[in-house]
C-alpha cells in the first residue's frame, strides 16, 4: 500500500467523526513508519474536523505508529489507549489533549 492510498483511507475514517460539541483546538500530528509511511496532521477546530498531508508544527500530541495500527484505531478496533501500552503507538506532547483523540474516533456522524 502506497502512503497516498493509505493517507485517503484514513482521511475518510476521521471525516466520519462528528465533532460539533468539541469546541478546543486539538491538532494532531501522525509520523506513520514501515509500509505506507508518511506525515499528516488531523486538527479539530471551532467543531470541524480537517485532515491534511503536511507536517503540523505547533501541534498538541505527536503520533507514532505503523500503518495498521493506526488504520485499526481509525476504523475503532483497536483503544489508542491499549495501544500506548503495548508501544504500537509512540504519543508525544500534551497527554491531556492526546487523550482526546479517542474521543474524537468514537463519534461518528449520524447516518441521514
Amino acid at each position: 500500500m502506497t502512503y497516498a492510498d493509505f493517507f485517503s483511507e484514513v482521511k475518510s475514517k476521521f471525516m466520519e467523526a462528528d465533532i460539533s460539541d468539541i469546541t478546543e483546538h486539538l491538532a494532531y500530528q501522525f509520523n506513520i513508519t514501515g509500509e505506507a509511511s508518511g506525515i499528516f496532521y488531523v486538527e479539530a477546530k471551532e467543531g470541524k474536523i480537517y485532515v491534511e498531508p503536511y507536517e503540523y508544527y505547533d501541534r498538541d500530541a505527536m503520533f507514532t505508529c505503523q500503518a495498521e495500527t493506526l488504520r485499526k484505531i481509525a476504523e475503532g478496533k483497536t483503544d489508542p489507549i491499549w495501544a500506548v501500552t503495548t508501544g504500537k503507538l509512540k504519543v508525544e506532547g500534551n497527554i491531556d489533549k492526546a487523550l482526546k483523540l479517542k474521543e474524537i474516533i468514537s463519534k461518528k456522524k449520524k447516518k441521514k
